[in-house]
C-alpha cells in the first residue's frame, strides 16, 4: 500500500474540453433510463444513458468530467434555453465499453417558487419544475437530445491514479462522478489499485441512496482497497449518535481514515451541496492533517473554535492541489 511510501508527484493528465459547444450541439440518443435510488424515495433520480456514436464526443471524455444538454424550447424571455451541465457517471470506456455511451444521474428539480430577484412577488409559490432535469427524466428511450462538452479539466483522477489513496466525499447527486472514477480505477484493464479508497456518501433518507447496489458490491469485491460509508441525516441513528453529515462521520470515526489522511499520497475529492466542504475543512484542522490539503488562515486554526459558518469557509481555508472541490 502507498500509505507509508515516499511522496509521489501529483500531476493531472490533459483532458479535452469544449469540443462541442452549446451553439452547435451534436445529436445523441437516449438508450437507457431508470431509477437509480435505493428504494421508494421522495427524491426522483434517474440514470440516463446517451449514445454519442459518430459524433466528436465519442471516446472524448474522462472520468469526473461533465457534459451539457440543451433542452428544447425557449425560456420566459423567449430565448432558447441555455445549456445545463451534468456530471458523467461513466468511465472513459463508457457504459458500453467502447466510449460511445455515457450516463449521468439526474435528480428531478421539483419545488415551490421563491423570490429570486428584486421585485418578484413573494406570494407566488406556484410549483416550480426544473426545465432540463425534468426534460431528461421524462423522455423515453430513443429520444434524440442536444449534447455538448466535455467540460472540466480539474476534477479528474491524477496521472497514474492507481498509485494514490483517495477520500471521496459526496452528498446527493454529488455521488455521480465518483461512480465514474471508481469504475475507472477498478476497470477490467486498469492497473491494480495500490492505495486505499474511502467513499463517504451523505443523504437525507436511507431511500435516497444513489448507485448503492454498485458501491456495496464493489466494497465486497474490493474490500482490501475500497471502503464505503453512508451517512443518513434524518433517521433515528443520526439523532442517537449525532452523526448526521459526512464530516461528522470522519470526525467521530477518525481511526478509520487516519492512515489515509496522514499519507503523503492521498487526494481528497468533494462533490455536492454548497457548504458540505466547510465541516470537513474544520475536521482536517481539528486532527492536524490539513497542511497537505488546505491553506488555512491563522485565525481559524484553533481546533476548539466554534463550528465555522458556511460564509466563513472561503476566508478560513483555501483548498490546495490535493483537495478538489465541486459544490453547487
Amino acid at each position: 500500500m502507498n500509505m507509508k511510501h515516499e511522496p509521489i508527484e501529483l500531476t493531472f493528465p490533459s483532458a479535452t474540453i469544449s469540443l462541442v459547444r452549446p451553439t452547435a450541439p451534436v445529436k445523441g440518443t437516449v438508450v437507457d433510463t431508470r431509477i437509480c435510488t435505493r428504494g421508494k424515495s421522495p427524491n426522483f433520480v434517474r440514470h440516463v444513458s446517451i449514445d454519442v456514436s459518430d459524433t466528436p464526443l465519442e471516446r472524448s471524455f474522462v472520468a469526473g468530467q461533465a457534459f451539457g444538454i440543451v433542452p428544447p424550447g425557449v425560456d420566459e424571455a423567449g430565448k432558447p434555453h441555455k445549456v445545463r451541465l451534468y456530471s458523467i457517471a461513466s468511465p472513459a470506456r463508457g457504459e458500453d465499453g467502447n466510449g460511445r455511451v455515457f450516463a449521468t444521474g439526474v435528480k428531478r428539480v421539483i419545488d415551490e417558487r421563491t423570490p429570486q430577484k428584486p421585485g418578484e412577488d413573494p406570494a407566488d409559490h406556484r410549483l416550480f419544475l426544473g426545465v432540463c432535469s425534468n426534460y431528461l427524466c421524462d423522455i423515453p428511450v430513443g429520444t434524440i437530445v442536444n449534447v455538448t462538452g466535455p467540460q472540466g479539466k480539474r476534477f479528474i483522477l491524477p496521472s497514474s491514479p492507481e498509485k494514490f489513496n483517495y477520500l471521496f466525499v459526496a452528498t446527493g447527486t454529488g455521488i455521480v462522478p465518483f461512480r465514474s472514477m471508481l469504475m475507472e480505477l477498478f476497470g477490467p484493464d486498469a492497473p491494480p489499485v495500490e492505495g486505499q479508497i474511502h467513499l463517504v456518501a451523505g443523504y437525507p433518507y436511507s431511500t435516497d441512496l444513489i448507485y448503492d447496489d454498485y458501491f456495496v458490491k464493489l466494497a465486497k469485491e474490493r474490500g482490501e482497497n475500497f471502503k464505503y460509508h453512508v451517512v443518513v441525516s434524518r433517521d433515528s441513528e443520526a439523532e442517537r449518535t449525532k452523526i448526521r453529515y459526512t464530516h461528522h462521520l470522519v470526525d467521530a470515526r477518525y481511526e478509520l481514515f487516519q492512515d489515509v489522511l496522514e499519507s503523503p499520497n492521498t487526494v481528497i475529492y468533494m462533490c455536492g451541496m454548497l457548504g458540505m466542504e466547510t465541516g470537513l475543512y474544520q475536521v482536517l484542522v481539528k486532527h492536524n492533517v490539513y497542511e497537505r490539503y488546505l491553506r488555512v488562515n491563522e485565525g481559524f486554526l484553533d481546533p476548539a473554535a466554534p463550528v465555522w459558518r458556511t460564509d466563513e469557509a472561503k476566508r478560513a481555508a483555501k483548498p490546495l492541489d490535493r483537495c478538489l472541490v465541486e459544490v453547487y
